[in-house]
């Protein structure tokens, strides 16, 4: 395969992740802060819809494509941007895959909410807080690998 193609393919997919997660990030906390059950459920469920066809094959496209890359200049896992890339963007997983559970189960409290007309459970404000608390080291995680794969310091 083409090497700038490759490339090509690598870069829009960490944009892809980056804007998906901004984006879905944005529209799940708006929803969270209206307080609108039924605006927090039709929300949630596109937010999961988002994540499972935007986030999950760019993660994949994303590590294929860097590794692919990495192979062809024959970089290897020595360099030190390299090494943290990578640790930040397990990190960055081990943040993700949680979310998504709990947008899940957010997603279902708030359409049980909606279907028997009572309010928002507790569990729901609680999993809201981990969501909040997990974004934050994968946010800024991401901008860390963009700052890595820009500047390849050390």
């Amino acid at each position: 395969m083409d090497y700038l193609l490759v490339k090509w393919i690598h870069v829009l997919s960490s944009t892809l992740l980056f804007g998906t997660g901004l984006g879905i990030a944005y529209f799940c906390w708006t929803a969270h802060r209206g307080g609108d059950a039924r605006v927090i459920a039709a929300t949630a469920k596109q937010v999961v819809v988002a994540d499972a066809l935007f986030t999950a094959p760019a993660v994949l496209v994303q590590f294929g494509t860097g590794l692919w890359l990495m192979h062809r200049l024959g970089i290897g896992f020595d360099p030190y941007w390299i090494r943290a890339a990578l640790v930040l963007f397990v990190l960055v997983g081990a943040c993700w895959l949680p979310v998504v559970w709990l947008q899940w189960r957010a997603a279902r409290l708030a359409r049980h909410a909606v279907e028997t007309g009572g309010a928002l459970p507790a569990e729901y404000f609680r999993l809201m807080r981990w969501w909040f608390a997990l974004g934050w080291p994968a946010f800024i995680s991401v901008l860390a690998i963009f700052w890595l794969m820009v500047a390849k310091p050390g």
